[in-house]
């Protein structure tokens, strides 16, 4: 991806005559160092979840001068009662009570304990900054300061269940920070887009009665055999009681997914079921494992591919939408595809798809599955 021209840019002076004054608003992000500090207790390790991920997507969004086009929101530690407001009090103090460790081997301890978790004496306060931070991204958007927006957080948080922290993630950032919108300010209902590689288990759980959340996942299933194996990430799984049919799982069953069947099945599902919904808010949960090169999630979708992913969801509620970093486990190609999406907000076209459009077998068959199952609840199907 080039560095863009700004001056020829669609976003010049001529193009802002006669549009809303929404579409005067700059995009704004959130990034902190401290959140960096969440590492492994042993310093030589090199965990999947590098701390260095955010850095890389920060430093690269100022190379291209993306970030001086923007509005830096001031992070923040979420508060005591913010994070109870979604997981339990007993997590919250088990994670607080990590900063007080004295021996490494205690928080070595811990990773016996937890699902794919490591913890520092850091970690707390890097998860408080996370949740904080995108709360203050969310209030800034919904309150009309500014047209868009980008995360760059961690540690990671759609894994973390409403009692214990799981899959890289100690608290569940978009369930905080959406809860906090819906609860303080003026949104109805929200839409949550999760396109990391993974099934989102503990997002879903936590909105999986509420009627006025609408869950969407694309992830990696094979027969519940991919992490977290939730059967819950199948197809057939629509939510529970007030909330049955908004949570739509798009559950691929094999790995080397690309640009075609992602751009496929947000033509078919994603869009026309979030259009239908009509949210206030739209959140993504972008962990970019999904990536080209991405040594975990093995798929194939490009940084132009993300890039209209992020354009076609800008068709939802007048494009008032926030991207949130969650997975992503190649430095580069995760940075590459952030840029990519950070372009797009900024007002630019994506590049034009030079791949083959034509998606799997696999792909279509899936799809048509998750039509079948989803048009009981949904006009649009």
């Amino acid at each position: 991806i080039k560095k863009s021209k700004r001056p020829n840019s669609p976003r010049g002076k001529a193009s802002f005559e006669n549009i809303s004054k929404r579409r005067l608003l700059k995009t704004g992000f959130v990034y902190d160092t401290v959140m960096s500090y969440h590492a492994t207790p042993d310093p030589i390790e090199i965990h999947p979840e590098d701390p260095r991920r955010i850095f890389k997507i920060y430093s690269i969004m100022e190379k291209h001068g993306l970030l001086a086009e923007c509005k830096r929101i001031k992070s923040r530690k979420a508060t005591k009662e913010e994070i109870i407001a979604i997981h339990s009090i007993t997590h919250y103090r088990k994670m607080r009570a990590t900063t007080k460790f004295n021996k490494r081997s205690q928080y070595i301890d811990l990773e016996h304990v937890y699902d794919s978790v490591y913890l520092n004496s850091s970690s707390f306060e890097s998860a408080l900054y996370a949740a904080g931070s995108l709360i203050e991204l969310l209030e800034a958007l919904v309150k009309d300061e500014i047209r868009n927006a980008f995360a760059i957080i961690r540690p990671p948080g759609h894994h973390a269940e409403h009692d214990a922290p799981m899959g890289f993630c100690l608290f569940n950032n978009v369930a905080v920070a959406i809860h906090h919108c819906m609860k303080k300010l003026d949104v109805k209902k929200t839409v949550i887009v999760d396109w990391d590689v993974h099934f989102g288990n503990g997002t879903q759980n936590i909105f999986s009665k509420d009627p006025n959340v609408l869950y969407i996942s694309l992830h990696r299933y094979e027969d519940k055999t991919f992490y977290p194996s939730s059967r819950k990430g199948a197809a057939d799984y629509t939510g529970h009681g007030k909330g049955k049919g908004t949570t739509v799982n798009i559950p691929w069953p094999c790995s080397g997914m690309t640009d075609a069947d992602y751009l496929y099945a947000f033509r078919e599902i994603v869009i026309p079921i979030s259009m239908e919904f009509n949210p206030d808010l739209l959140v993504v949960s972008a962990g970019f494992d999904a990536a080209i090169d991405d040594p975990i999630g093995q798929c194939k979708v490009t940084p132009v591919g993300y890039a209209h992913m992020v354009h076609m969801l800008k068709s939802v509620n007048n494009g008032k939408m926030a991207i949130a970093l969650e997975g992503g486990y190649n430095l580069n190609s995760t940075a590459m595809s952030a840029l990519a999406c950070m372009n797009v907000l900024l007002g630019d076209a994506p590049p034009p798809i030079t791949s083959n459009l034509t998606p799997k077998k696999e792909c279509i068959e899936t799809i048509e599955q998750v039509r079948e199952i989803q048009k009981e609840f949904w006009t649009c199907l």
